[in-house]
């Protein structure tokens, strides 16, 4: 069966001693970089700089040497790892997500390129897909597969249970959506307790926002929220 619902107003590694877990939104523990071709990554915390680099190949961990101020950035200088942050946005070069530091890394003599710092807001929310993190302050039930996308003019996905979609359009951090059609499944538990959550928190205008760890927060007029991390 489908059921139409009304329209809808939405405004739109470092040890674990070091990186306590994190809540969405959350500043990062600690600065990440990470590049493409070959694949590799880089944590910076205050004890130390750890690389992963050739796909997991090579492995380097070092003291922090602390950060030496340059025009535009900083630099790390040990005897196997040189990193160079330079601020300017930066791409991934596998999808269009966007970072505030183009950054260097020199590990054992060999030269990567990649991205760091702040995960910056998409360019166009038209292309993203999202899962969601929690739903009404609440995790959302590991075993309940969840998603939002939107493509083109349309959005769909679900909360836990349904699936939903419509159109949308976004302006001044608002997206207005609807009206969305959604299919009429049973689900016990907490399937169907989090997509009736989502779905009161749509009925009148959520904001989007974007903050720098990547993760997008819907926000309800009357302060319910819903948070999602990306996919793509």
């Amino acid at each position: 069966m489908i059921r139409y619902l009304p329209l809808l107003a939405l405004a739109a590694c470092a040890p674990a001693t070091e990186s306590p877990p994190q809540s969405p939104g959350a500043p990062p523990a600690a600065y990440m970089a990470l590049g493409t071709e070959p694949g590799w990554t880089l944590e910076i915390t205050p004890s130390r700089l750890s690389y992963d680099g050739d796909y997991g190949e090579t492995k380097i961990m070092v003291p922090n040497p602390g950060a030496r101020a340059v025009t535009n950035g900083e630099h790390y200088v040990t005897d196997r790892l040189k990193v160079e942050i330079a601020r300017g946005e930066c791409s991934d070069g596998m999808s269009d997500r966007r970072y505030a530091d183009t950054v260097t890394v020199v590990a054992d003599g060999k030269t990567v390129k990649g991205c760091g710092g702040k995960i910056l807001p998409p360019a166009d929310i038209a292309g993203t897909s999202w899962t969601f993190v929690s739903i009404g302050g609440k995790p959302v039930a590991p075993d309940r597969p969840t998603s939002l996308q939107f493509d083109g003019v349309r959005l769909s996905g679900s909360a836990g249970c349904n699936r939903f979609s419509g159109s949308y359009s976004v302006a001044d951090g608002t997206l207005a959506a609807g009206p969305l059609v959604a299919t009429k499944m049973a689900c016990p538990g907490a399937g169907m307790a989090q997509e009736s959550a989502f779905f009161v928190l749509m009925r009148g205008p959520v904001s989007l926002s974007f903050p720098t760890d990547g993760t997008l927060i819907l926000t309800g007029s009357e302060g319910q929220t819903a948070v999602l991390k990306r996919v793509i």
